[in-house]
C-alpha cells in the first residue's frame, strides 16, 4: 500500500510540471536526491474525467533525456521487434497486465477498461510512460521500460539528481 502523497511532494511534482498535478495519489519512484520521480496517479481525475496514464515521470532530468531517446525513432524499432520476438512481445503483455491490475486495485473505470498507456501492448508509443512503469514497478517489468532506462544510463541520473 503506497501513502498518500503529501502536500510538500505535490508541490515539489507541481514545479518540476510547470503546472499542477492532475491526480497524483502517491510518489511510487524517487530521484537518488529523494525528490519525486513518479507519481502514481488516479485512474479518475476529480472533474470525473477518466485518466489512463498510471504512472507519470516527474523527474525533469529524466523526462529531458527520454525526450532525447523517442526523437532518435528508437519506438519505432521496439515496435517492429515486437513482431518478431515472440518472447519480447509475451513479456510486454505481461506488462500491460501488471499496469492494469494496479490501475484496477484504484478502481475500474470503464470508458478506460482494458486500456493501459504508452502502446502497450501492442506497439510503443510513449516511452515517458514505459520509463515510469519500470521506475515504479522496478527492474523485469516493462521490458522496454527497462530498455530505455538502460539507454539513458549515461544522462540520467546525473550529476544534479545526487
Amino acid at each position: 500500500m503506497t501513502a498518500p502523497i503529501s502536500a510538500a511532494d505535490l508541490a515539489v511534482v507541481g514545479d518540476q510540471l510547470g503546472r499542477p498535478p492532475r491526480g497524483a495519489r502517491a510518489v511510487v519512484f524517487r530521484c537518488p536526491a529523494g525528490h519525486p520521480g513518479v507519481v502514481e496517479t488516479s485512474p479518475r481525475l476529480s472533474d470525473g474525467t477518466p485518466f489512463p496514464t498510471l504512472y507519470y515521470l516527474t523527474c525533469p532530468h529524466a523526462v529531458t533525456a527520454v525526450s532525447t531517446l523517442e526523437s532518435s525513432g528508437i519506438m519505432r524499432e521496439m515496435t517492429d521487434r515486437l513482431a518478431v520476438d515472440d518472447e519480447l512481445a509475451a513479456a510486454y503483455r505481461r506488462a500491460h497486465e501488471s499496469y492494469l491490475a494496479r490501475r484496477y486495485e484504484l478502481g475500474d473505470v470503464p470508458e478506460i477498461h482494458g486500456i493501459s498507456a504508452g502502446g502497450m501492448p501492442k506497439r510503443v508509443k510513449c516511452l515517458h510512460v514505459l520509463v515510469a512503469h519500470a521506475l515504479a514497478a522496478g527492474p523485469g517489468v516493462n521490458p522496454f521500460g527497462d530498455e530505455a532506462i538502460e539507454a539513458i544510463a549515461d544522462r540520467w541520473p546525473g550529476p544534479d539528481c545526487a
